[in-house]
């Protein structure tokens, strides 16, 4: 059975990363790049109840209050339905799937509430329980965004102001916030991501000067 490719973009609340997907998407579909895109999580799908329950602080109004290995659980399952229903067989068919997001969330958003020490076997327990037990594909390519925790709290707080939205329990605690920038920094280097620096020089990179290297890496990816 052929075995398509599958390249996931990763990043914190306010990294710029669905703004940098948005515009791959719109390149490759330029560029007649056949691919299938997908958004974690799906809450629009019955497979979110869980998240939505959990980031609505039906567990506890505090992410710690949901411990990271149950909390992982909640995501699996959802990205478990996805790709039994919805991009699998393409996949399997030897098909490029570009994802918002992936089990490296998982790493990033619960791993913040592991001890450091303990980050290590986490990430082990993570990648068995979703690529081992639950049978899913292992990323190909993950493109890790950077950024500060100052430029991320800022572009949440003027994303909730435009789409009139409020904060969910993760982007409520900044300390969880900034938990969770050192866990994926840690995660990028555990794993071995493709990271794309945030500034350059001293100042922060333009966003289309990112979106290039982004596009680059990806077309060497598929390419090999």
């Amino acid at each position: 059975m052929a075995q398509g490719k599958l390249i996931v973009l990763e990043g914190i609340d306010g990294s710029g990363k669905s703004s940098q997907y948005r515009r791959l998407c719109a390149r490759m579909e330029r560029e007649q790049i056949a691919y299938n895109h997908i958004v974690f999580p799906r809450y629009e799908k019955d497979s979110s109840a869980l998240i939505r329950m959990y980031l609505a602080g039906e567990f506890g109004k505090n992410p710690s209050d949901v411990n990271a290995y149950v909390a992982s659980t909640f995501y699996a399952v959802d990205r478990y339905a996805a790709y039994k229903t919805e991009w699998g067989k393409l996949y399997e068919a030897g098909g490029l799937i570009l994802s918002d997001r992936y089990t490296t969330s998982n790493a990033v958003h619960q791993g913040a509430k592991c001890p450091e020490s303990e980050l290590p076997a986490f990430f082990n327990w993570l990648s068995d329980l979703e690529y081992g037990k639950m049978g899913l594909p292992e990323p190909d390519l993950v493109i890790y965004l950077d950024v500060d925790l100052e430029t991320a709290i800022r572009r949440m707080r003027r994303r909730e102001e435009k789409n009139h939205t409020s904060a969910d329990i993760h982007e409520k605690d900044i300390a969880y916030l900034e938990r969770c920038l050192k866990t994926a920094n840690l995660a990028a280097s555990y794993y071995g991501w493709t990271r794309i620096p945030f500034q350059k020089d001293g100042k922060e990179r333009d966003l289309l000067e990112k979106n290039d290297e982004i596009y680059e890496a990806i077309l060497s990816c598929i390419q090999k």
